[in-house]
This record gives structure tokens, sequence and C-alpha cells, in this order.
């Protein structure tokens, strides 16, 4: 079993910066792809960034390249999201994932077998 404890949300301005962690812990094996997401009530949900913590091979959104970074901390327990240049329209919900990668593969794909509980970004204008 995996668990999956998200932080770091928040509210502010457009153009501000927010880092979101997520504590992972559980069998290490079953979350060696790591990732966020995010959805809006009605929306369906969308890949924002994933990291194959196993080679580092990391993916995006076109929505959020060259604004988000994904990056992992050396024991690969956290997870971490550093988004630069919010826009009012990445308010949403954010929630961490995880999977094993031997699984269904890594990237930005459906079917991501852990959850945490979200943690709300609001980016006013």
């Amino acid at each position: 079993q995996v668990q999956l404890v998200e932080s770091g949300g928040g509210s502010v301005q457009a153009g501000g910066s927010l880092r979101l962690s997520c504590a992972a812990s559980g069998y290490s094996y079953s979350r060696d792809c790591m990732g966020w997401f995010r959805q809006s009530p009605g929306k369906e949900r969308e890949g924002v960034a994933i990291i194959d913590t196993i080679g580092g091979r990391t993916y995006y959104a076109d929505s959020v390249k060259g604004r988000f970074t994904v990056s992992q901390d050396n024991t690969k327990n956290t997870l971490y999201l550093q988004m630069n240049s919010l826009k009012p329209e990445d308010s949403t919900m954010y929630y961490c994932a995880a999977d094993s990668v031997y699984r269904l593969g890594c990237g930005l794909r459906a079917g991501f077998r852990y959850w945490g509980q979200g943690t709300q970004v609001a980016v006013s204008s």
C-alpha cells in the first residue's frame, strides 16, 4: 500500500510562485512513477507533470511547460511541483499520484493507482 499526502497549496497573485510537496510512504516499487494532476469541478482530470523516478525522465502538459517543474528528493520519499509564473487558470485542486512504472509505463496517462487527498491552489488576477 502507498500513502500520499500533499501540502503547499494556497493563494497567490498572478505571476507568483508556489511549491507543492507530496510525502510518500509505502512500498517504493509501487510508486516509481509519480506526478501531479489537477481537476476542477465538472472537468476531466488533467495530467500536469510526471516523473519516472527510475530514469528521471519528466513529462509535462503543454499548458505548464516552462513554468512548472516536477522533482523528487534523494530519498525518493517526497515529490515536489515548483509552479512559477502562475496564472488564474492554474487555480484548482492539485493531486499527487503514484504507480509502478512496470504496470502501465510512466507518463501523462490515466490509470494511476494511488492518490493523495489534494491541495487547493488559487491564483488571483
